[in-house]
């Protein structure tokens, strides 16, 4: 019998904040998604089951050019003492001898690997003079969004929209004495139609501002949903836009805002024009011209948790190795 190691790190949100840069997360995804990662890895389709009071999420992944093989387990409930609404974990494995090496909790790992995602997005699909960034939601990842892609990409003016304009007052306020961004709260159609950049990031099930809020040459990140029956724009939104996915497989079980036009004939799967594989290595072109309405549409892929658990621990690691030294 083999009396394996019992020993493995545990890695608190705090240590995951102080290990990972957003410029460094941002280059390792888009590392990730140039290359041709799905010779490599295998990533089962993301598991939902119900348990009193909460849904269980399980996101199971590995890719043998890392190599590195893992799983994210998230509970999706009430709110308690000891949890919040969203509570999420990655487990770390050894991917030869199957021995675990880390138990991370990813609440900001996921905020963060998301902006990254919508950030690289964004990079790639809207216009190289976007000045203005508009967030829908007031929660973790609409926190993460401003952050990221505010300092990352430069925008100068900063809205938020909320369920009600307390919220988004709240949040605006929050967002500056937190960090010492300007946030400007705003009304739904206020808010997508002054941004060149909008992120959707809530869990409305039903469109959270009019498709014909939207300006010409406006680029979209939606991030909130990952039901088929959830949409947080509005199917002309969707018809009217030049329409790419994180994967094709995600968009088209997970992903209502894709789904339900699907369903009703308004588009056809060739209006997904490419995902982001296709748009980081070159392979689609992604805009057009300037008046062009772009969506990248995300519902999270297990690949981007992989990625950044192993950052963290490999990162962890080291700083804990070179304390050990000092």
């Amino acid at each position: 019998m083999v009396n394996a190691s019992s020993h493995y790190l545990r890695i608190t949100e705090a240590q995951v904040k102080s290990s990972l840069d957003p410029k460094l997360v941002v280059t390792a995804l888009e590392d990730g998604f140039r290359r041709q990662y799905q010779q490599t890895v295998i990533a089962p389709a993301r598991s939902h089951f119900n348990v009193p009071g909460s849904v269980f999420l399980t996101m199971p992944c590995f890719d043998s050019s890392i190599p590195a093989l893992g799983m994210k387990l998230v509970s999706i409930g009430r709110r308690t003492r000891q949890t919040e609404h969203v509570q999420a974990d990655f487990v770390l494995f050894h991917p030869e001898d199957r021995r675990m090496l880390a138990v991370i909790e990813a609440n900001y790992l996921t905020d963060l690997r998301t902006a990254a995602v919508s950030t690289i997005a964004t990079k790639l699909l809207a216009r190289s003079n976007s000045r203005s960034l508009g967030v829908f939601g007031t929660g973790r990842q609409a926190e993460a969004h401003i952050v990221v892609l505010a300092r990352l990409l430069n925008f100068q003016i900063v809205r938020c929209c909320g369920s009600e304009p307390s919220k988004s007052q709240h949040f605006a306020e929050r967002m500056h004495s937190k960090y010492g961004i300007n946030v400007e709260p705003a009304v739904p159609d206020e808010c997508a139609r002054n941004s060149d950049v909008i992120c959707t990031c809530t869990t409305s099930v039903t469109p959270v501002f009019g498709a014909s809020a939207i300006s010409p040459g406006t680029h979209l990140n939606l991030i909130g949903t990952f039901q088929a029956n959830a949409q947080e724009v509005e199917v002309d939104t969707i018809r009217q836009s030049r329409l790419f996915v994180e994967t094709f497989e995600g968009a088209l079980s997970e992903a209502g805002d894709i789904i339900v036009p699907l369903a009703s004939g308004t588009i056809t799967s060739d209006h997904i024009v490419a995902d982001l594989h296709q748009l980081l290595s070159g392979q689609k072109q992604g805009r057009r011209a300037r008046d062009e309405i772009t969506i990248f549409k995300s519902v999270g892929y297990a690949y981007e948790d992989l990625i950044i658990a192993n950052l963290v621990y490999k990162m962890y690691s080291r700083k804990k190795t070179a304390a050990s030294k000092a």
